[in-house]
């Protein structure tokens, strides 16, 4: 009854922040971009809630707790710098391409080529519907034991509820709604963590869970040290390193806030996502430290709150736990809808048009979404790190054409091309069945061969 009565007092709360701070949009500019006049403060928070998927919560107190200080190591900081790392890009990208909206359409418009465009859409559109399957396949996890419904039942409400807000305004209403999701999660933390802390045994605790729940975790060069560097560090760093650039929430914030407030809305965006994660962490070393056997150590966070404070307490982590998912769904839902301004077909429609267009690539993205975080036997690391490195597949093209390296249309389609048919399934093995070299050598190849093969295709073309 209890996670019942949090998911309708949450619903309540994002459709009423959207009905009271935006109005419902009729123009697909800002429906799209927000007019590209959103403040310092709303979209440091926007990106901060939006950075802060699944894993945020949940990966980060798991490998706290399983592999200790390089576990965390390797997930906190690429998660910081990727951000602050995006910051003159996404300048660059302003001042090149000041009225854009994707970065599919920069591409395009920069090699006057649909195929390049083609590839890029590809891989922005898939990345929206995994990064939605992550956050609901979490949310199916956790909400099942506390509201009774059935996984399948639960990911489809998270869906309902993130598009009865996102589809009245668009990214009006996921920036909006970013700032209470953030400021839900922040307070949730500063009350949680200090308590659960404190009734584990204090500061003691946690120091003696540096180590992970076995104790072999201590240093980041040691043995240990190195394998959850090879088999989980190197693959999530080239994921997160590339997370920005090629995601579509990103570069869609980048058109949306004001030109003259970029650089600063992102590196604060990255100081107040780092404390989410950094505070989850230490509830991961807090069970380590007392022994705590999880049942599932993708939720060691959630039972030690749960068997350490009062049943009521599942109240907030439970708005929390909502408000990190569906934070990131939302922005999916506004980054696939803003892909349908790539269509061609799109400008022959009105206005109206646009607008039920968008709408109705949310829903069908949520549908494909909802498939996929019912398939069995899926995990939020496994699907993290998937398409973490998918995202990967397009970061050197489009940061070498962001540098002024001309490239060919041919060069980055073949590229791309490569990348996802030759690198994304070598790491899928190595995912599969836990292998890190299958792994490092997946990550590494997805990154590496669409850049290799764009330049070197481009070189061959350039001298025929």
């Amino acid at each position: 009854m209890l996670g019942i009565i949090v998911l309708i007092v949450y619903a309540a709360l994002m459709i009423g922040a959207t009905a009271v701070f935006t109005k419902r949009t009729h123009d697909a500019e800002s429906f799209h971009v927000a007019d590209r006049r959103i403040g310092t403060g709303v979209a440091a928070m926007s990106i901060a809630a939006t950075w802060i998927w699944a894993p945020s919560l949940f990966v980060s107190a798991e490998k706290a707790y399983t592999s200790g200080i390089p576990g965390i190591f390797w997930f906190l900081v690429p998660n910081v710098l990727c951000l602050l790392i995006f910051i003159p890009f996404a300048k660059r990208m302003r001042a090149k391409y000041p009225e854009g909206i994707t970065l599919s359409g920069y591409m395009a418009e920069a090699y006057q080529s649909r195929k390049v465009q083609g590839a890029y859409s590809f891989q922005l559109s898939a990345l929206s519907v995994l990064s939605t399957s992550v956050q609901l396949l979490a949310g199916g996890k956790l909400l099942p034991a506390i509201t009774g419904m059935p996984f399948w039942g639960v990911t489809i409400i998270l869906a309902v509820v993130a598009y009865s807000y996102s589809c009245l305004s668009g990214l009006r209403a996921s920036v909006t709604t970013d700032v209470v999701q953030l400021a839900i999660i922040l307070i949730g933390c500063a009350i949680l963590v200090p308590w659960t802390l404190t009734r584990a045994g204090g500061m003691g605790a946690m120091v003696a869970g540096l180590g992970g729940a076995t104790g072999d975790y201590t240093s980041l060069v040691s043995e240990a040290g190195l394998a959850v560097f090879l088999g989980f560090g190197l693959p999530t760093a080239i994921g997160l390193i590339s997370g920005p650039f090629g995601d579509q929430c990103f570069w869609q914030r980048v058109f949306s806030i004001r030109k003259d407030r970029l650089g600063r809305s992102f590196c604060i965006g990255a100081l107040l996502f780092a404390l989410v994660p950094l505070s989850m962490s230490l509830l991961g070393f807090a069970a380590a430290g007392t022994g705590f056997a999880a049942a599932d150590p993708g939720m060691v966070n959630v039972e030690l709150i749960g068997s350490l404070l009062p049943d009521w307490a599942m109240a907030p982590l439970l708005l929390m736990v909502l408000s990190g998912l569906l934070s990131t769904v939302d922005s999916n839902l506004c980054a696939a809808a803003s892909l349908t301004t790539d269509w061609e077909m799109t400008g022959k429609l009105d206005s109206v048009r646009k607008l039920r267009l968008s709408r109705f690539v949310m829903v069908l993205m949520l549908m494909a979404s909802i498939l996929i975080a019912n398939l069995p036997g899926l995990t939020v690391t496994h699907l993290f790190l998937f398409y973490g490195t998918l995202r990967a597949s397009t970061l050197l093209p489009t940061v070498l054409t962001l540098l002024g390296r001309r490239l060919s249309a041919n060069g980055i389609f073949a590229g791309i091309v490569t990348s996802l048919c030759v690198g994304l399934p070598v790491f899928a093995i190595g995912n599969i069945f836990n292998l890190a070299v299958y792994k490092t050598a997946g990550s590494l190849l997805t990154v590496l061969s669409s850049g290799a093969v764009a330049f070197l295709f481009s070189r061959k073309e350039a001298a025929a």
